[in-house]
């Protein structure tokens, strides 16, 4: 796998780079999306101006936010050309408009085979500037009476990891069911923020969400920015919610429960920095063969 970096010049991360010295703040955004791409985006927008209103210099998107269809071929049905597409002109526009970075959940943009998408998030700077795109690499499965869930029937997985430079440190991008898998936030390398849009089922949601998300935050002493799906939604499906932003000490600064929200926390790199340097963790890591 190949760690996949935004183009940024690092003379423009200079100009800005008393930004990352200083306390900023981030939201994640939490919404029950439904199946109509219009009713999303309006209500997307709504929620960052929310967002940007409270000086919150990174916004984040949950998953699926454009779209959570009747049937999981819906999405494919939506899917976007990469660059091209209201979604993505949405996104682009949006963080333009509020001179903020945005991380966009997810998107579906076309794969390789006509009846499937790539699950994508993608990143725009305050510019409107795509700077980064990951596509979902982990893809969910999951069986429990009538809970049954497929998405490698509808997404073909990405293979790529991402980490995007930026004016407040280095962003590690993930979606969802990538959070089981610590191997992924670790070819990262060592960032700053981790970004984890999520649609968790309320059934695994209940049970792992909050230990998964502080667990990331903990081994990679890293800010955990986890925007989520929250509700209950049109196709009948229940989503777990629970939006929350962790610190590096796996304390969690801010949460929603349920419903079209928005949470927002400050983050401190120079408080980073001191608990980076008194538990040297990240210069410990090593590979073995036990």
């Amino acid at each position: 796998m190949i760690i996949t970096r935004n183009s940024t010049t690092p003379e423009a991360l200079r100009e800005t780079m008393s930004t990352t010295q200083s306390m900023f703040r981030v939201a994640a955004v939490q919404m029950a999306s439904g199946p109509h791409v219009a009713a999303n985006l309006q209500e997307a927008q709504r929620l960052i101006e929310l967002a940007a209103a409270t000086g919150a210099r990174i916004i984040a998107l949950p998953e699926y936010f454009a779209i959570m269809g009747m049937k999981e071929t819906d999405k494919v049905a939506a899917r976007e050309k990469d660059g091209s597409g209201p979604i993505q002109a949405f996104l682009s526009e949006q963080a333009r408009r509020h001179r903020v970075w945005i991380v966009g959940g997810s998107v579906p943009l076309e794969a390789s085979v006509p009846d499937q998408v790539r699950n994508s998030c993608l990143v725009y700077n305050q510019e409107g500037e795509r700077v980064a795109r990951y596509d979902k690499i982990h893809l969910f499965g999951f069986e429990l009476g009538p809970e049954r869930y497929s998405e490698e029937r509808t997404i073909e997985p990405g293979s790529r990891v991402c980490a995007v430079d930026s004016p407040y440190g280095k962003l590690g991008i993930s979606v969802c069911y990538d959070l089981r898998f610590p191997e992924l936030y670790r070819a990262m390398g060592d960032v700053d923020l981790i970004f984890v849009p999520s649609a968790f089922t309320e059934t695994t949601g209940k049970a792992h969400w909050d230990t998964l998300i502080r667990a990331r935050a903990i081994e990679n002493l890293a800010y955990v920015v986890a925007p989520a799906q929250g509700g209950y939604h049109v196709n009948g499906r229940e989503t777990h919610g629970h939006t929350m932003i962790v610190d590096p000490w796996g304390v969690v600064l801010d949460r929603l429960p349920r419903g079209s929200g928005v949470v927002v926390a400050g983050v401190n790199p120079t408080y980073q920095a001191k608990i980076r340097r008194s538990l040297p963790a990240l210069s410990h890591k090593t590979v073995r063969q036990w």
